[in-house]
């Protein structure tokens, strides 16, 4: 497997601060990308089969973190088309997991609503994610163990960098941003 130079490997203990150079600019970003997919990929592997998208899953999330949510943005957020996400949240709708309603004052805006139905199964499938996650942790290395925990500081603020941005664009690449 291909790693970016400086970059943790598994089972190598991570890189102190000051024994290799920082990676920078696009460097970091592939890095952090690659790392991304693999990660998404655990994800679904640890996640048990529930008949749940990933999509679905990701939607129930952003309703259960941030609250309802026009089906519009939400489908922004989950970067996929507003016909799409009518569809999915029809069916979340019908199996309990949302609510869907319309504002009176403009029939045309729809509200998605997390159920507690569908907090609940998140808790569930979040647990069985962490059973599954807590053997494979246990057999790290200490210092594996403490990158870890010390990254997740860092996950929260990269992941809030797009509540932040327009959900309609993604950033442009640093080298095009004033």
């Amino acid at each position: 497997m291909n790693h970016p130079e400086g970059a943790p490997q598994a089972g190598n203990e991570p890189a102190l601060a000051g024994d290799e150079p920082a990676l920078a600019g696009d460097e970091l970003a592939l890095g952090v990308a690659a790392g991304i997919d693999r990660l998404l990929s655990l994800l679904r592997w640890l996640t048990p089969p529930d008949g749940l998208s990933f999509t679905a899953a990701a939607t129930l999330a952003s309703l259960d973190r941030s609250g309802p949510c026009r089906l519009t943005l939400l489908a922004a957020q989950e970067g996929v088309t507003q016909p799409a996400m009518t569809q999915l949240a029809v069916r979340l709708e019908e199996s309990g997991l949302v609510t869907r309603s319309s504002d009176p004052s403009d029939r045309r805006v729809v509200e998605v609503r997390i159920t507690a139905e569908g907090s609940a199964l998140l808790a569930r499938r979040r647990r069985a994610r962490a059973e599954r996650l807590t053997g494979m942790l246990a057999r790290l290395s200490p210092g594996d163990q403490a990158a870890l925990a010390a990254a997740l500081p860092a996950m929260d603020a990269l992941t809030s960098q797009r509540d932040r941005t327009s959900t309609s664009q993604p950033l442009a690449p640093a080298s095009q941003r004033s």
